[in-house]
């Protein structure tokens, strides 16, 4: 199977190679807009993707089966186009792909942006939530778009985000005759809608008043939507950096209040994937809507009471209890569900779920720690310390087998318990 990939300039700026596989192919499979794209020379059966693509492409693949297929896609087939999917469902050794360049590298030549510099969003087939996670000043975005009406969405969201300042550009039909671009700042965009095949570039400036957010955990406590159910800042930066999210990895955040920490484990990688279980449908509600805000649509919010709400979900590679130790068989369940590598950690404010994560650390391993934060408050004329609950916070990782428990990791234990009083 081919994979060719083609641009707003058509056949006239398809090098030789693609034109021989297309010229040669007993079936063309592409969008309408690129079939139509192609001469008449062109003899081979045309058909189009049906909606959705996805779940379509085991057919239309099996139904050609024999015949030489020639697959068109927009631009670089594997820049977040159908060669993944292909690949995927064949093998890569079953594909010659023909790449063309992508509206990305024409964007960042017509732009004079460095390509390497550049983040690059897509909002094809995806909510436009997640471009909030990628908007920080003077960052420079290209977003691809999902039709005419993409760039209108794009400048609502940065004035709804704080950064109504910034420039668009929105870049039509790049590589071909009709090309054309129209700029503007966002909150005072009013260009109407234009062609489907567009690209919106994004220089972003973030209004001074607006709240800042950094690009590593521990968010400002403002950020989120909350009913007091919310792991503190400080407290929530030393979690994640216990969990430790790496690309592709999977989160249950247990008991997820606000989301907090699921929300700020999948802003660490666009490929960071979480699954908050929460048994009150409000707060449910509430996590869902902080991860549009923090631009994390992508987190899956389970409502249901742990251990149960857990049956079904996919294999985690860590697990973060925030609440509910206490329930019987939680813990447990959790630790089943780990595979061997993967972390738990676990905080708690009272006695009793200190006590069990004393007993675990005892059993297992790992690090018990106790956090305490103190913040400065007036006090009459002068300035005082207030201090927050303390937090005790159990992290492990599982090994293939438990560890023995030496005197010396015992006597660690009663060191570090004790000596919290004096940090």
């Amino acid at each position: 199977m081919s994979v060719v990939g083609i641009g707003a300039d058509g056949w006239a700026g398809l090098p030789d190679a693609s034109r021989t596989a297309l010229l040669t192919a007993d079936v063309v499979i592409g969008g309408e807009r690129q079939l139509a794209l192609l001469p008449a020379s062109c003899a081979g059966r045309r058909v189009p993707w049906p909606s959705p693509l996805r779940p379509a492409v085991p057919g239309l693949i099996a139904a050609h089966a024999g015949h030489a297929v020639a697959v068109l896609a927009s631009g670089d087939p594997m820049f977040y186009g159908i060669g993944r999917t292909l690949t995927e469902e064949l093998g890569a050794g079953s594909l010659h792909v023909l790449p063309h360049p992508s509206s990305v590298s024409h964007a960042c030549a017509r732009l004079g942006w460095p390509l390497e510099d550049t983040e690059v969003v897509t909002l094809v087939g995806r909510p436009a939530a997640r471009l909030a996670a990628a908007l920080h000043e003077g960052r420079r975005l290209l977003v691809l778009s999902a039709g005419a009406a993409t760039p209108a969405a794009v400048a609502a969201l940065l004035c709804e985000q704080g950064f109504g300042p910034s420039r668009m550009r929105v870049l039509e039909q790049l590589g071909g005759e009709r090309e054309s671009c129209a700029e503007g700042i966002a909150e005072t965009w009013a260009h109407p809608a234009g062609d489907p095949l567009n690209i919106v570039a994004v220089e972003c400036r973030r209004a001074p008043e607006a709240l800042r957010l950094g690009a590593v955990p521990g968010l400002p406590d403002e950020a989120y939507e909350h009913d007091g159910q919310l792991t503190k800042r400080h407290v929530r930066a030393a979690t994640l950096g216990a969990l430790a999210p790496a690309p592709g990895e999977l989160l249950w955040d247990i008991g997820g209040g606000s989301g907090s920490i699921a929300v700020e484990w999948m802003r660490t990688a666009p490929s960071c994937r979480a699954v908050s279980v929460e048994r009150d449908p409000e707060r449910a509600l509430r996590i869902a809507r902080n991860a549009d805000r923090l631009g994390v649509p992508g987190l899956r919010v389970v409502t249901g009471r742990a251990p149960e709400a857990l049956a079904g979900l996919p294999v985690p590679d860590a697990v973060f209890i925030g609440g509910g130790l206490t329930v019987p068989g939680l813990l447990d369940a959790c630790w089943e569900a780990l595979p061997v590598g993967g972390r738990l950690v676990a905080n708690t404010v009272t006695l009793e779920s200190e006590a069990m994560l004393a007993e675990r650390y005892r059993v297992h391993g790992g690090e018990l720690v106790r956090l305490a934060v103190a913040h400065a408050v007036p006090v009459g004329g002068f300035t005082g310390w207030r201090q927050a609950m303390p937090v005790t916070q159990w992290s492990v990782h599982k090994h293939a087998s438990v560890p023995a428990q030496t005197s010396v990791r015992k006597r660690a234990s009663v060191r570090k318990l004790s000596g919290d009083k004096n940090t």
